[in-house]
């Protein structure tokens, strides 16, 4: 999604000088609050997309696979409805300034001077004069990030494959700041947000988690296990160094810098807080269905911190991330969270 603010304030403090600032400021300040309510909806929609489809999965009603594919849909189509939006509005705001260019909106002064304005990485409009001096697209933008694949437990180099299911899975939304480092050059980005970590631990052989004098470990239910999981739930703030080889567009008096449309690779890392763990056990018992979960109690790493990196092209990329702190606090034997999947960076 493209910052539309700082569009906003530079065309209305900057055109003071040559527009009639009643009826253009107007028609802009509709625009802009357009752009910026649409983003909203989007996201205030999505949000109770994905929770609906984590109830029905709670609830039974759906299984994980549909659950999964329900989510991308929803990321994907809200993504598409913004890009849509605004993109609508931006054909306005940009046919605005041209009529201003053309004369179409009557100037209070004749004095002018040379102004450039950028959407997100876009540039918008140059407006000529005597004191003509090169300008650049904004260099911070934003983006949505949705990725998922799959967890495994490590332990000492050794990965954990006969304990658990392949689907044990994880998945991780939220938002990131993308800035350019450098103002004339967009190889280097730092990118930075925050996001929730979603970690599922599916045990095989109808096992379960179980605390035992403040150790967790995996021991044998006793059930007819149909569908068994331990979900922690992390708030974390990553931060990545971004290599970025989308090329800069250099038209004479202004330069924009695109990113996400070449290849990328991020290496860096994440830190944050254990925000939720549960157990969630679905067997049958006398030839009934029977469901349990067990919020807490499972020692869980209050504070998490790992290295994640990740390589694509556009806004898709491999993704992979790993958990220096071990999941359990007081095994005997650390385990640490290994995931690899996909990752999308909507802009």
């Amino acid at each position: 999604m493209k910052t539309f603010t700082f569009y906003v304030i530079a065309l209305l403090c900057l055109l003071t000088s040559e527009i009639n600032a009643q009826t253009f400021e107007e028609r802009v300040s509709e625009i802009s609050k357009n752009i910026e309510d649409i983003t909203k909806q989007e996201k205030e929609l999505l949000k109770i997309e994905v929770e609906r489809v984590n109830k029905m999965l709670d609830d039974n009603e759906i299984t994980y696979e549909e659950a999964e594919t329900r989510k991308k849909e929803y990321a994907t189509q809200r993504a598409k409805n913004i890009e849509t939006r605004v993109t609508l509005e931006n054909e306005k705001l940009t046919q605005l300034v041209k009529d201003k260019v053309a004369g179409k909106v009557e100037n209070t002064k004749t004095t002018k001077k040379k102004y450039n304005f950028s959407v997100g990485n876009t540039p918008l409009v140059g407006l000529k004069g005597e004191n003509s001096k090169k300008r650049y697209s904004q260099r911070t933008t934003t983006q949505f990030v949705f990725a998922f694949g799959i967890n495994r437990l490590e332990s000492d180099g050794d990965i954990d494959n006969d304990n658990y299911k392949w689907r044990s899975d994880f998945y991780e939304w939220g938002v990131t700041w993308n800035t350019r480092i450098f103002e004339e050059n967009n190889f280097l980005h730092a990118k930075y947000g925050l996001s929730l970590q979603y970690n599922n631990l599916r045990p095989d052989d109808n096992k379960m988690f179980v605390n035992e004098g403040g150790k967790t470990f995996l021991a044998d239910s006793g059930l007819d296990i149909k569908v068994a999981r331990l979900r922690y739930v992390n708030l974390v703030v990553p931060a990545h160094l971004e290599f970025d080889f989308t090329k800069k567009k250099d038209r004479g008096d202004w330069v924009s810098f695109p990113s996400h449309r070449s290849f990328r690779v991020g290496l860096g890392g994440y830190a944050g807080v254990n925000v939720k763990e549960k157990q969630i056990l679905k067997y049958r018992e006398d030839g009934h269905r029977k469901k349990r979960k067990a919020k807490g109690g499972f020692n869980v790493s209050d504070f998490v911190y790992g290295v994640s990196a990740y390589v694509g092209y556009g806004e898709t990329s491999l993704y992979v991330k790993y958990d220096l702190q071990p999941v359990f606090s007081n095994n005997d034997v650390d385990q640490n969270n290994l995931s690899l999947g996909v990752r999308f960076d909507f802009n």
